[in-house]
């Protein structure tokens, strides 16, 4: 075997696993711990501490009645959850039509900062033992909170993170079928983490900390979900992974605002591992340095430049003469047409969803490469204009 092939190999080798092997690998220590650990939950006694739901908002007044109604419908003791929305920097009015419930706390300043500013701000004001972050536009299962909270019973818990799920027709777009197929997957890898060790990061969607544990983090944090958590398991604290405890919204209404989310993300994503260096070592947390460096790092850094050193070196070692590698470069361009014909159909409403995958899969690897400009440059700020969705409604 010559350089090229080793390289081709190596790279080839390490995609393979950001993307699947992983997955693979996790599943497989998960099983080996549950016969040397089974796991066993105490449900038996009642906990229900007070809670602090904080609700930052930007400029959301037409889905405040909903998001309201659907906060008021959760299933836990009513003069043990306190309701918080901040508004900091909203101009149409949210702020007043708030006034309208007295039972909700609403903070607002008119300086817009951010959600990561306004977050700092909301927790100076929660004097419960934890605090539940949920985003505006998303909608909670009724049972969310008494299933977060009932984690927080052993002390080592200090972040819980619910599941984040996108609501998909049985026909869909691109960036609709691509992120919903997507989520699924990241659901489980959460999922699989938290049962080994640690969750690595958390839903911004829906999150819980230990308030006592909460530190403000830079106002210019673009990541902040992911950033609190992470600091906290790096402090030796683990994070839980909720998949009963869900916030609901539906998927970006197309590709190009997906790809607005996805860049901002993986441009959090840069400036988050930058951030961690140091904090988050080898020596002090093994476990979780090999689940963070394996489930975040390698997806949101090297895949995207791996993937095109595939593609080149198998150009150039083919002429080897050994069908495998022939096998290979024709698997590659027949997933790279299914993406051309994914974004010729990326408006579309098609039944059969995964044609859109080899898609979904290149704008994501794309706006990895499109983050890492953004973060480098500063052009990425921590306000910013969220993607379009559409209001939805949870029975």
């Amino acid at each position: 075997m010559n350089s090229l092939e080793f390289s081709f190999w190596l790279s080839f080798f390490l995609v393979f696993y950001a993307f699947l092997g992983y997955g693979v690998l996790l599943y497989i220590l998960v099983l080996v711990k549950r016969i040397f650990k089974p796991v066993s939950k105490n449900t038996s006694a009642i906990f229900e501490p007070a809670i602090t739901l904080v609700i930052p908002c930007f400029n959301e007044l037409d889905i405040l009645a909903q998001k309201i109604a659907n906060s008021k419908q959760l299933d836990y003791p009513a003069d043990k959850l306190m309701i918080v929305f901040i508004t900091d920097g909203s101009s149409d009015g949210s702020q007043n039509y708030l006034q309208a419930w007295p039972e909700i706390q609403v903070l607002h300043e008119n300086r817009r900062s951010g959600k990561t500013a306004a977050e700092n701000r909301a927790v100076k004001y929660v004097h419960t033992p934890f605090v539940i972050f949920s985003d505006a536009n998303t909608m909670l299962n009724s049972a969310a909170v008494k299933n977060i909270v009932r984690h927080f019973k052993d002390d080592i818990v200090g972040c819980v993170s619910g599941e984040k799920r996108i609501i998909t027709d049985a026909a869909d777009s691109a960036s609709a079928a691509g992120e919903g197929i997507y989520w699924k997957y990241e659901s489980t890898l959460k999922k699989l983490d938290s049962e080994l060790n640690s969750a690595c990061g958390a839903a911004g969607e829906l999150v819980a900390f230990r308030t006592s544990l909460y530190r403000d983090l830079p106002e210019d944090t673009l990541l902040d979900d992911f950033m609190q958590s992470m600091q906290m398991a790096a402090s030796g604290y683990k994070v839980v992974y909720e998949s009963e405890a869900y916030a609901v919204e539906t998927a970006s209404e197309n590709v190009a605002e997906e790809l607005k989310r996805k860049v901002r993300i993986c441009a959090g994503g840069w400036q988050s591992i930058h951030r961690l260096h140091g904090q988050l070592t080898i020596r002090k947390t093994p476990l979780l340095y090999f689940q963070y460096i394996s489930h975040r790092v390698l997806r949101w850094t090297i895949t995207p430049f791996l993937l095109i050193a595939i593609f080149l070196l198998n150009m150039s070692i083919i002429t080897t003469g050994k069908q495998v590698y022939s096998i290979i470069m024709l698997a590659q361009v027949l997933f790279y047409s299914a993406a051309i014909v994914g974004f010729i159909l990326e408006n579309r409403r098609l039944k059969f969803k995964p044609v859109f995958v080899p898609y979904y899969f290149c704008i994501m690897n794309y706006a990895v490469l499109a983050g890492l400009q953004k973060y480098l440059s500063g052009q990425q700020k921590a306000t910013w204009d969220k993607a379009q969705r559409k209001v939805i409604t949870l029975n």
